[in-house]
């Protein structure tokens, strides 16, 4: 039985904390033709919430997300937000009904992207973001299109691991492939010990590259133990011209020293800007050596596909570091931005 209201966080506005609302009396969604309504049995924390929450997406915004201050009216991935809104955008959770012409099976444990590619004519890289512009996952139902979702029942991973994945390690994978990182290249990937860099550390790994990572010396640990040849500190200028590709997640001050890192010809891929989106860059460092500059937000469903078969077979194991019931989600993400644990924290509905 699917009960009429569900156990929810409703963000209400961009800002503080404050604009979470835990609610019990929150509508389960209707389940329309084409779609599957799931129940989530986990749901990850990610940079992505906080920054959608404080309205940080707004190019009026040029701090770092942990400094934004004031009050933005369009501040979501792609404008203004519909208010009130359920974030989440990280899922694992199974199939309870399904829509008119859908072939999914009730009871299919699945997860989806955070970055859902919805192409059109005139836009090939067209996406929407769950949690953002539609509902998400910090819910105990979650409706979403069948054409959107991933099987993974026959995954070894518990449903906390499966949920802490796939906007961080989609991201990861998706820099990676941008990159063309292959075996024997030099990566560099910043903000090595969060969610998107230490999974960039190990999917590198498995492509067979050697990687440095960059993170506060309290957590080098961890990044070794996660494949890591080596770990510079946090604010330690990276040698010049040793990598054949830069991971970044960070951006700041530091991104002039970052594009010096990179061999001739290698690649710099970004997909976050947490010590701030505004920088200072010299481009004679960049054509005359042909770097090659990638935005990274769309993934294409294949993309992601290759590395949901990973997921699949347990080759890649996320670091858990805390697990929260939905109504402590100010505490896990006053956690989060306390930046003293490393890996990722799931939120369990």
């Amino acid at each position: 039985m699917i009960p009429k209201t569900m156990r929810a966080v409703v963000l209400t506005g961009h800002g503080g904390p404050e604009k979470l609302q835990f609610r019990d009396d929150v509508p389960v969604p209707d389940v329309g033709p084409g779609q599957v309504l799931v129940r989530v049995h986990a749901a990850g924390v990610n940079n992505t919430d906080i920054n959608t929450r404080v309205g940080w997406y707004s190019s009026d915004v040029i701090s770092a997300t942990a400094d934004v201050a004031g009050t933005v009216d369009v501040g979501g991935w792609d404008g203004a937000l519909q208010f009130p809104r359920i974030q989440g955008g990280d899922l694992c959770g199974t199939i309870v009904a399904v829509g008119d012409g859908v072939s999914w099976s009730a009871g299919t444990r699945v997860t989806s992207q955070i970055n859902i590619p919805r192409p059109t004519e005139d836009n090939k890289v067209s996406f929407i973001a769950l949690g953002s512009e539609i509902d998400g996952a910090f819910a105990q139902y979650c409706l979403l299109e069948a054409t959107e979702i991933f099987d993974v029942s026959i995954s070894p991973l518990s449903d906390v691991e499966v949920a802490a994945m796939p906007c961080a390690y989609g991201t990861a994978w998706n820099l990676l492939m941008r990159s063309g990182v292959t075996f024997g290249d030099r990566v560099l990937v910043t903000g090595a010990s969060g969610g998107v860099g230490l999974a960039a550390v190990q999917l590198a790994v498995y492509l067979g590259a050697v990687v440095t990572g960059q993170a506060s010396s309290t957590k080098a640990d961890v990044v070794r133990k996660m494949g890591a040849s080596d770990v510079i500190s946090r604010g330690e200028t990276p040698h010049i011209e040793l990598y054949d590709a830069v991971i970044d997640v960070v951006g700041g001050q530091l991104w002039p020293d970052i594009i010096r890192a990179i061999k001739p010809g290698g690649h710099y891929a970004v997909s976050g800007a947490i010590a701030g989106p505004i920088v200072k860059a010299d481009l004679r460092e960049i054509y005359l050596r042909d770097i090659t500059l990638h935005g990274c937000s769309f993934s294409p469903r294949n993309v992601f596909a290759k590395f949901v078969d990973l997921l699949n077979l347990g080759t890649i194991r996320p670091l858990i570091s805390r697990v929260y019931s939905l109504d402590s989600i100010g505490r896990a993400q006053e956690d989060f931005m306390s930046k003293t644990l490393p890996g990722k924290l799931v939120l369990i509905p």
